[in-house]
Parts: C-alpha cells; structure tokens; sequence
C-alpha cells in the first residue's frame, strides 16, 4: 500500500494571508486613542479617561458588591451622549426598571438606553446588530449561551466562544463592550485566565459589603495604567464618586483615643490616609489571639514579632486586634508603622498626637525601610490638616510642604518614643 505524500505546508500558509502590511512607526501620528467621555470621572480615572470604542472590558467583584448597579448607572449615563444596550441575563426588564428608578437618571431616562433580556448569543449579536450601540453591558457572561456548543452556560468552553465572538464583533463594529464576570468562592473570576487573556481591560470592584466604601481597580488595562483606582460609596441612589477619600475614610475618627494612628498609604497612585486601629486585652487563654482585618495577617506577625523581640513590648499574654477603618485592605508594608503604633498605643494606653501620621515599612531587625512617592504621600497629609508625619530616615529625604514637619526615624522604637513620648523609651527600659 503507497501512502499518500502530505499536504504541502505553502498553500494552508497562504490561506491564512489577510492582506494586512507593516507599517513604519513614525509615520502613525501622535494623537491618544479616541475615548467616548464618561459621566463618572473615577470610573474614567480607572479606564485611562474614558471608554474605547471597540474595547472589551470586564468587570468583576463578589456577589452584592455593587458590579450591576455601577454599570446601570454608567448605562443611564451614557445614554445621553449615544446608544446603549443594556443586556441581562439574570434579571427581566421590570426589574430592571425597578432599580433603574432608584438611580439617579433612572426616573427620566434617555431614549437612546435600550434593555434586552436575553441569553442566546445569536439573539445578542442580532440585537447589537439592529441597534449599532456605542456601548454594550452584558450582566453577566455567564449567563450567555452559545447553541452550537453542548456545554451548559458558565462553562469555560461557553464563556471563552461568546468573549470570542463579542470581541470579534466590538472590533469590527466599534461598539465598546462591558461584560460582568461572577468571581467564585476563592476570589477569582470564574474562567479567569479565558476571559483575562480576550478582554481588553480587567476591572475589579472591591470593598467589604457590610461597608460604605467600594473601590474600583484595573489589573490589565491595554489603554491606560493600572495603577488607578476610583472610590466610591454605596448608598441608596447608587453608586456616589468619592473625590477625597482620604477625608471620608478619617471623618469618624476619634481624636486622642489611644489605639489609633493614621497610616498613609498608596492605592494605585493616589495616596490614601486611613486610621488604623490597635487593640490589646489580656488573653483567657494559653494562645493569646492574633485577628487582622483590613491588613495582611503574616505582615501583622512580623510587626507583632518586632514589638515583642527589638522593643521589648509584652505581648504573649495579650490578644492583639488590628482594624482598618472602612472595610479597606492594605497590602501595602508602609502601613507597617501605623500598625505598630496603634498596638503600642493601646497597649500603653497613651494616645496618640492628632496631628500626627505615620509611613514606613517594618524590617526584622526593627529597623524602618524607606518607601514609594514619599513626596505625594506628605502632600496629601498636609492637605488634610496633619501637622508632623514619622518616615523613615533616608539620606535622601525630601523637602516637606510648607506648614508639615517630618520626624524620621532609623527604628520602631526610635518612631514610638516621637509618638508616644520621650518616657516611652525608658519606661520600656525599666519593664
């Protein structure tokens, strides 16, 4: 039996020829890509200025958090400046209406806001078709049925073929696309790495939803940073912009109670003042407690290893609770001294100067590690009010604004005794 010779490759590369040619660099002009502008401008600020159109986004967050109604509030909004198709495949349109009316828009909306309920793809790309859109909000891709696949919707196989087709369709279209993505119980999206790698943008909206405050962050973003990120806070007419959180996170904060130092940090590129809180109280049990909220647990330790073995503070017999006011949570080491601060503070009892706020990170020998945009982060300190500012000393220390003094310091314990009183450092002495 003679065996057939195999296909030439040639002729399937050139069927796969699209006619496309390369271009010199210098001869594309300098103009930003053009952006549809959008009514919220910390949903714009995380975007990059506003929507692309042909754009594939996709937003996610845990249930309740707020993804359907910050995207009705964008539909209602951008409804006055183009069209807009408002897709759902969990909710009819009477519901929808029923919270559209609850927004602000929602009572008189524009005429160019269109509501689909619908799940089959085909039907989808119709509708978009019919209409010609400049803006897409699919809730949720999840929920979206391709025929032609034997999966049940929500499967990767399903999830993957309509981002497939939808980004296909914004890209020939210029409709700019919104797609909201569940996240399941380990905090990702579900069908992460699918959808990550076909959309242009990632959103994702965080915040704790027994909290006011949610935040809006980009962790893949083809037209702009990802160091952005937009506050909001969710109230009963919606999602409201939060143009100084820093103001809003520190409204509640009560002066001279010990427990308490502010901690500057940075979310993206905006810096962020927020209280931390520090409580202590003798432990009825032989393993004393270690609770964090709002910061990270094993940076938590660390601190806690560091007041105890180069301070000298007693903390074995002690639960110690840190809190981050707000339902925010911090990553971030420079909020290491803040944290450290606050338990020695309540630990002492000895409260803490109001006008006084704290950045570095802790090192294991206790001492202070210089940060990111130090500059930046007194600005905004002297903005809010605060008088004196504990970093890290760094032989190159930047120049202060006018009216703010900084205190550096080589340690934690050098830190504690500007905090706290020159007396800290012997009464540590004396225990």
């Amino acid at each position: 039996m003679v065996s057939e010779p195999l296909p030439s490759a040639r002729p399937a590369a050139a069927s796969r020829r699209t006619g496309s040619q390369a271009v010199r660099l210098s001869s594309l002009d300098g103009q930003p890509e053009a952006r549809y502008p959008m009514p919220m401008d910390e949903f714009a600020r995380v975007l990059g200025g506003g929507i692309v159109p042909g754009s594939l986004v996709l937003v996610g967050g845990d249930p309740g958090i707020g993804k359907s109604t910050l995207l009705l509030q964008t539909a209602l909004g951008m409804a006055a400046v183009g069209r807009v198709l408002y897709v759902s495949g969990e909710e009819s349109v009477r519901q929808i209406q029923a919270r559209a009316h609850r927004l602000p828009g929602g009572k008189t909306p524009s005429d160019e806001l269109y509501l689909l309920t619908e799940t089959d793809l085909g039907a989808i790309l119709d509708q978009i078709g019919a209409l010609e859109p400049k803006l897409v909000i699919i809730d949720s891709i999840q929920t979206v049925q391709v025929p032609d696949l034997e999966s049940g919707a929500g499967s990767i196989s399903q999830v993957r073929e309509a981002a497939q087709r939808l980004q296909a369709l914004a890209k020939s279209s210029e409709a700019a696309i919104f797609l909201v993505g569940h996240v399941t119980k380990d905090g990702a999206i579900a069908g992460p790495k699918v959808l990550e790698h076909i959309v242009d943008t990632v959103l994702y909206l965080e915040g704790d939803p027994l909290h006011a405050f949610r935040l809006l962050r980009a962790v893949k973003n083809r037209f702009g940073a990802t160091t952005e990120v937009g506050v909001f806070e969710m109230k009963e007419s919606g999602m409201v912009e939060v143009p100084n959180p820093s103001e809003a996170f520190l409204a509640e904060r009560v002066l001279q109670a010990p427990g308490s130092a502010v901690a500057i940090t940075l979310e993206g590129t905006r810096p962020l003042l927020v209280e931390v809180q520090g409580l202590t109280s003798p432990t009825a049990f032989g393993n004393p407690r270690r609770t964090a909220n709002g910061v990270d647990f094993n940076r938590l330790l660390l601190t806690l290893a560091v007041l105890t073995r180069r301070v000298g503070l007693r903390l074995s017999d002690q639960d110690v609770f840190v809190n981050i006011v707000g339902g925010l949570h911090i990553d971030e080491p420079a909020a290491d001294l803040a944290v450290a601060v606050a338990v020695a503070s309540s630990l002492k009892d000895r409260p803490v100067p109001a006008d006084m706020a704290f950045v570095g990170e802790v090192g294991l020998s206790g001492e202070l590690r210089s940060v990111a945009q130090l500059s930046v982060r007194l600005r905004e300190a002297s903005k809010l009010g605060f008088r004196r500012v504990v970093v890290p000393r760094s032989l190159h220390l930047e120049a202060a604004p006018p009216g703010l003094e900084v205190l550096a310091a080589r340690s934690v314990q050098e830190a504690l005794a500007r905090a706290l009183g020159d007396g800290f450092r012997e009464a540590e002495r004396g225990s």
